[in-house]
């Protein structure tokens, strides 16, 4: 860490090549103040661009999401991409709701423009995978998208696509990162005004023509749903989208369908989280529908509620993402689905049952939908951190506008028969055994708690959880036979699984648990889920004790 006497020239160095009033004021109030805390907090490193891109709080210096951080990033990546040729097509750019995400946007653009390449804005916030969908659509070289997601107001972040409609994994991140490094000065970063393309809606309206491919012709379309877009920016592209499918239009969650910065009714702006989904289950119970459909702000996500009846009440309760995944597996491998069905190595092993016994492949990835997205031949790919990708001809990312357009095809078929989800992911289970997963995961301010859990337990690797015996234990760090090195832990059970590993976008450390239980009758099922949940319970004991968490 630097003495205070560096740490305020670094700051004082930072300020004079800031452009942006707003951190410049909270900048030198800082150094006025002589606050070496905060100024060590935010100019003891920098933000590193990863596969995740960037994602960061905002505010000054080199450890917040800011203007300056973005002019960098975007000049790193324009060197990147003329360093390997890539120059034949346009730099695309979207972005979110968020506090100065249009600026960084603009920014980004201005850069892309002065280093000689041609950049395309789209025409105001909208979905991230409208943006996803626009590189390839448009022959773009690459693309932005400024967004953190469904992660806490004072965030904002800076994800990167090539080319192919991908993100980008190594060794293109450290090679970008790298040339972000080798930008000197702000001041040798030219940005013009003017000279980049804003789009019309073209592109959106080519996006929403292309959410018809997601349905199969003639399929029933009358499910009623509830949609609360989370304060993002999903709300008019999906209702846009299921006008076109002829469903009927969703009732909205009125205090959560505009694009709001401050996220003003949720603790985090994620449908997983606890009390998030509250003002759409209290509008569920005003309308009665048929599901509940979500959206995180950026609309990548898609998170679904059905009503249940447990011990003789009736209420809505979230799927999880691995139910939702299963789901729509099974409706694809009804309507016929080819290619290859893909999931990350956190997400249920149902996906592989179904796959193997419709016949069809299936591949394991790393976390993330970088990987996923880069799967030979993907039909259907999916991660339980509620990310589906249902149009990889389309959208090769997760992408939550055409899921939830699936999800709702699904039930409306379901509906016809006098049946629910529920009903088929009861039969799922008969088929296949209960796939029950879980996750333990703990937020920490001190990000050296999650680098602690992770040495104790590969120092310390648990030989048993909840009474089941560790059969084998994986440190991913190494790589396995089919999957590249990655900071993680796997460990397989009698009849369960275990991985953990530190969150790529958030401080998190992050316990996905899996248990399967045999299932051979229908009147099975509610010992099976008791048995299920007394596991999982045990489980989550067993591991925070010896993690230290």
């Amino acid at each position: 860490m630097p003495d205070d006497s560096e740490l305020i020239a670094r700051a004082q160095a930072w300020l004079a090549e800031d452009p942006d009033p707003d951190t410049r004021e909270e900048l030198a109030k800082l150094i006025d103040g002589g606050d070496t805390e905060e100024l060590a907090a935010r100019f003891g490193g920098t933000l590193q661009f990863g596969t995740a891109g960037l994602r960061g709080e905002l505010g000054a210096g080199p450890m917040r999401m800011n203007r300056s951080v973005v002019i960098r990033a975007a000049a790193g990546l324009a060197a990147y991409l003329k360093s390997t040729n890539q120059t034949d097509g346009p730099v695309v750019i979207g972005y979110d709701a968020r506090y100065k995400s249009e600026d960084f946007a603009r920014d980004t653009a201005a850069v892309m423009t002065g280093a000689g390449l041609d950049a395309a804005v789209l025409p105001r916030p909208l979905p991230t995978p409208v943006l996803a969908f626009a590189i390839r659509h448009l022959g773009a070289v690459a693309g932005v998208e400024v967004t953190a997601s469904h992660n806490p107001p004072r965030d904002n972040g800076y994800k990167v696509y090539l080319g192919d409609g991908s993100q980008i994994v190594p060794p293109a991140d450290a090679e970008i990162a790298a040339q972000i490094d080798a930008v000197a000065s702000l001041h040798d970063v030219p940005r013009p005004e003017t000279g980049w393309q804003t789009l019309a809606d073209d592109v959106l309206n080519a996006y929403l023509a292309r959410t018809d491919a997601v349905l199969a012709p003639g399929s029933p379309r009358t499910a009623r749903t509830v949609y609360t877009a989370m304060h993002g920016v999903g709300k008019e592209t999906l209702l846009a989208a299921f006008e076109r499918a002829g469903f009927p239009a969703p009732a909205l969650v009125a205090e959560q369908a505009e694009p709001d910065p401050d996220f003003p009714t949720v603790a985090f702006p994620n449908p997983e989280e606890p009390g998030a989904m509250d003002l759409s289950f209290a509008k569920a119970r005003e309308v009665d529908p048929d599901l509940i459909i979500a959206n995180d702000p950026d609309a990548d996500r898609c998170a679904a509620a059905v009503k249940d009846t447990t011990d003789g009440r009736t209420d809505w309760r979230m799927l999880r993402g691995d139910e939702v995944g299963a789901l729509l597996a099974a409706h694809l491998v009804r309507r016929g689905a080819h290619g290859t069905f893909a999931e990350s190595i956190v997400s249920s092993s149902l996906l592989g049952r179904i796959a193997e016994k419709a016949g069809l492949p299936y591949e394991e990835t790393l976390t993330g939908f970088k990987w996923i997205a880069r799967v030979d031949g993907l039909r259907y790919g999916y991660e339980e951190a509620l990310g589906y990708c249902v149009d990889p001809e389309g959208v090769r990312d997760k992408d939550g506008i055409t899921a939830a357009l699936l999800l709702t095809e699904l039930a409306s078929e379901l509906k016809e028969q006098s049946r629910t989800l529920l009903d088929l992911l009861d039969d799922l289970a008969v088929e296949h055994g209960l796939h029950a997963t879980d996750q333990l995961s703990v937020r920490v301010e001190d990000l050296s708690l999650i680098a602690d859990a992770m040495r104790r337990l590969r120092e310390q690797p648990p030989t048993a959880l909840a009474g089941l015996a560790v059969t084998k234990a994986e440190d991913l760090t190494q790589g396995t036979e089919k999957l590249p090195p990655t900071d993680g832990l796997r460990y397989t059970l009698d009849g369960a699984r275990v991985i953990v590993r530190p969150s790529g976008t958030e401080p998190k450390l992050k316990c996905y648990l899996e248990v399967v239980v045999p299932v051979s009758a229908k009147a099975d099922l509610p010992a099976a889920r008791a048995r299920a949940a007394d596991l999982l319970a045990a489980i989550k004991r067993d591991l925070s004790v010896a993690a230290g968490i």
